[in-house]
């Protein structure tokens, strides 16, 4: 009982405690709220008159914007306005000036108006003379016509008749004159074409400038050498000569000799014979003619694989092998220094290229312009001119007879037939005659060119004597008074056979005679 009544006692002062613990816990939180409170209301003050500041700066900021746009906007306003002043015053002026013109134009045209009204009526009185004079004019024409009739004793019928005829005589003439003209024209027309398609062919290839000689120099490595070639008593070079047809000359020149022969093959074979016993160093009888006939088979060789080269170059690879071979020697001949292969191929392009171009056979131009000069591989060897000598190779190795006809035309021997014999000889004419084509020494062509005019004035009634166009035209001025037009005619064709017979010359010359007439009288 007791320790129940302690135990209530101990219960009742914890919870006595306890009730002072939570007063006084309650009394001290107030305390901290009143403070917090009052803290807060301070605050809020604080940040209200901050932001009534703030709020103040930020309507005079917006103000001072507010102002300075303005006044940008008045500023752009101000310029758009001057200048629109100023284009609006650059138009009025030019309005008035317009204004101007049209004041200008329209007085003119009024002008303008009168003398037109001023030109009819003048028109009017002009038209009324000349119905008078027509009317006067039939009359005299009636009466005139009588007069004839009774002087000349026709009729009007007979008049007419005789009229018509005579008119028929005026259109006749005047159809001649119409046709003479017409002629002239196609003449002229035709010339330009031929220009043109021949100016076409000569851009469509590209020539190289070849110049050919008739001696070779073989370089020696030393002056040595000189005397192993010369050999004991000169057997070696007597040997060699002797195999190879070719003279070999060993004189002062150092570190050289030289090969001469009008022969090109045989100067080529003795040139590659003589390199080879140079490089090989055994220089004896026996071993010059063991390599001179090894040099000669590999030349055959080379002949066949270099005309095979060219026909292929040109777009003709059925050629015979004979054929292509003697292509192959013409490599070595040359003509005032042009080299003949170059020189065919040359004709090959340029006859192709025409021929297509005027829509002929340009297969046959081709091969005949390639085949024009063959006969040039043998004329050293066989009897007979190279024109006669290439119709009889191109026949016996199955070429067509067009072919053989345009090739034996080059040289004006035989009239043309056909379009493709004229355009090979055109062809050659201008492979030979292009800058760089041919050479010849200085001396022998100013002789020539002498020669040609010393030619020339020894004919009768000849003023003066022209050498043009590097020797390939010969322009004669003649005495009108002693050479007549025909007399002019028969003296170009015997200056030509002149020519033809006393001259050697490569191409053509052409021959002109120009005889002049002049009166002149003076009015006093």
């Amino acid at each position: 009982m007791e320790l129940l009544q302690v135990a209530a006692g101990v219960l009742l002062l914890l919870a006595l405690v306890a009730m002072v613990v939570v007063w006084a816990l309650w009394k001290r939180s107030r305390g901290a709220a009143a403070r917090l409170i009052a803290n807060a209301e301070k605050e809020a003050k604080r940040i209200v008159a901050q932001g009534e500041i703030e709020g103040q700066r930020i309507q005079k900021d917006v103000e001072i914007l507010a102002r300075e746009r303005l006044l940008a906007a008045r500023t752009e306003f101000e310029r758009e306005t001057r200048d629109l002043r100023v284009e609006l015053s650059g138009l009025a002026s030019r309005l008035g000036e317009q204004e101007k013109e049209l004041e200008d134009r329209a007085a003119e045209l009024t002008e303008r108006d009168q003398a037109v009204v001023a030109l009819e009526a003048e028109i009017q009185e002009r038209n009324g003379r000349l119905s008078e004079h027509e009317q006067e004019l039939e009359r005299a024409i009636s009466e005139q016509r009588s007069r004839l009739e009774q002087i000349a004793g026709l009729t009007v019928e007979q008049a007419k008749a005789e009229l018509l005829h005579s008119m028929e005589n005026e259109a006749r003439i005047d159809a001649a004159h119409v046709v003479k003209r017409i002629e002239d024209e196609t003449v002229e027309k035709s010339k330009e074409k031929a220009r043109r398609v021949i100016s076409m062919a000569i851009q469509r290839i590209a020539s190289e400038h070849v110049v050919e000689s008739t001696v070779s120099v073989v370089d020696l490595p030393s002056d040595e050498m000189k005397g192993r070639i010369i050999g004991r008593e000169g057997r070696n070079i007597r040997a060699f000569e002797q195999a190879t047809g070719v003279d070999l000359i060993v004189d002062d020149t150092p570190g050289a000799v030289i090969l001469s022969c009008f022969e090109p093959v045989r100067r080529e074979i003795a040139r590659q014979a003589l390199a080879n016993l140079i490089q090989d160093g055994r220089i004896h009888p026996g071993r010059i003619e063991e390599l001179v006939v090894k040099v000669q088979g590999e030349m055959e060789e080379k002949l066949l694989s270099d005309g095979e080269a060219a026909a292929l170059e040109v777009g003709i690879p059925d050629l015979h092998p004979e054929l292509l071979k003697l292509l192959g020697r013409l490599q070595f001949r040359s003509s005032y220094g042009q080299n003949a292969l170059k020189h065919s191929m040359e004709v090959c392009w340029l006859s192709h290229h025409m021929a297509a171009e005027l829509g002929s056979n340009a297969q046959v131009a081709k091969r005949a312009g390639l085949l024009h000069d063959i006969g040039k591989a043998v004329d050293r060897e066989m009897d007979g001119t190279h024109l006669e000598l290439g119709r009889e190779l191109l026949r016996k190795h199955g070429e067509s007879s067009d072919v053989i006809h345009a090739m034996e035309c080059h040289h004006g021997d035989y009239d043309p037939q056909s379009v493709e014999a004229v355009l090979v000889t055109a062809a050659d004419a201008l492979s030979a005659a292009r800058p760089g084509a041919r050479r010849e020494i200085l001396e022998n062509y100013i002789k020539r060119l002498e020669k040609l005019e010393s030619m020339a004035t020894d004919f009768k009634g000849v003023e003066k004597a022209y050498a043009i166009q590097a020797g390939r035209e010969l322009r004669i001025v003649v005495e009108s008074g002693s050479i007549s037009d025909e007399d002019a005619i028969w003296l170009a064709r015997d200056l030509a056979k002149k020519v033809e017979a006393e001259l050697t010359y490569p191409g053509q010359i052409k021959v002109t005679v120009i005889r002049e007439t002049r009166a002149v009288e003076y009015a006093r």
